[in-house]
């Protein structure tokens, strides 16, 4: 009896361990790079993001395990028009070098080329265009934007869920992506690959002037 617990126990551990964090995410929708302006949103007030206020996270794994990470150095900023949503505008730049995981070396090694190659691609950006609401339930709302990573632009498309208060607006987004559209392709070792899927996880806090 004993025995058999242990075996109930240690596939647990297994399936566990094993589990692809991107498989019960929403996947974004990915496709050419869109024509984008500054300006597109028209004037509104200009709500800064920064790690002050903000996260960006990924969650990233292999056949054994998964890892958690985030980028420390960011920016970016809402251009909100008429305190509505659709009207409005959400632009942010990531350096790359600031990207940090549970592991030390695995963070070294994110900025390598077999990653995110920082000393060659500094920079990774989003720029929205398009914010419409999301009639699937669930997230408020379905943002569209240009996303440029790994010196590789694609548009992509993701549920989130934006809350506009007299104080600050928050915009909350958990979506999937995977790796080798931006041409990020390191298989990881024969026995251990790194899954495709990658979860991004966004939680915005900008603070509207009072």
């Amino acid at each position: 009896m004993r025995f058999l617990s242990l075996v109930v126990m240690s596939v647990a551990i297994l399936t566990c361990a094993c589990a692809n964090p991107a498989a019960n995410k929403p996947k974004a929708t990915v496709g050419n790079a869109a024509p984008e302006s500054s300006s597109q949103a028209g004037p509104g007030e200009k709500l800064p993001i920064s790690p002050a206020n903000s996260k960006v996270e990924f969650v990233a794994a292999k056949v054994t395990r998964s890892h958690n990470g985030s980028f420390k150095q960011f920016s970016g900023t809402i251009n909100l028009v008429n305190s509505v949503a659709e009207q409005s505008q959400v632009t942010i730049e990531i350096d790359t070098n600031s990207v940090v995981t549970d592991e030390p070396d695995l963070t070294k090694h994110l900025q390598t080329p077999d990653f995110f190659d920082v000393a060659k691609f500094p920079k990774a950006t989003f720029t929205s265009t398009k914010i419409e609401p999301n009639t699937s339930g669930g997230a408020t709302h379905m943002i569209t934007g240009n996303f440029d990573l790994h010196g590789i632009k694609k548009a992509i498309t993701f549920p989130a869920t934006i809350k506009i208060a007299p104080d600050n607006v928050a915009v909350n987004a958990e979506f999937s992506i995977n790796r080798k559209d931006w041409g990020l392709l390191y298989p990881g070792k024969a026995d251990d690959l790194i899954r495709d899927g990658v979860v991004i996880k966004l939680t915005v806090n900008a603070p509207r002037k009072k």
